[in-house]
């Protein structure tokens, strides 16, 4: 997985999407980062990161993406729209 550079880009990108960290730890996991970023990006925000990702690193992050961040319609669109249809289940948080 790529490394997601923090300048003021994508510093800007991850106040807004990960408001409840700073945006040099939320963009210090990028697979949770991109988790966020599918579930609450808009097109211009991912248009930012396709500047620093390729659709492998999506592909990798999708299929690693922690439980309980992103919804059903956002996991289906972004299977789809990155080749891997059918969408898998959702990850599924495990306790004890």
């Amino acid at each position: 997985m790529t490394p997601i550079p923090l300048n003021d880009e994508t510093a800007a990108l991850a106040k807004r999407l990960v408001w409840f960290e700073p945006p040099g730890e939320a963009l210090a996991d990028p697979v949770r980062f991109l988790a966020y970023a599918f579930a609450r990006a808009t097109h211009d925000d991912m248009n930012v990161l396709r500047r620093y990702l390729i659709d492998d690193d999506f592909r990798e992050a999708l299929s690693n993406a922690p439980p309980g961040i992103i919804d059903p319609r956002s996991w289906c669109y972004w299977h789809v729209r990155l080749g891997q249809y059918p969408a898998p289940p959702l990850p599924v948080r495990k306790f004890g």
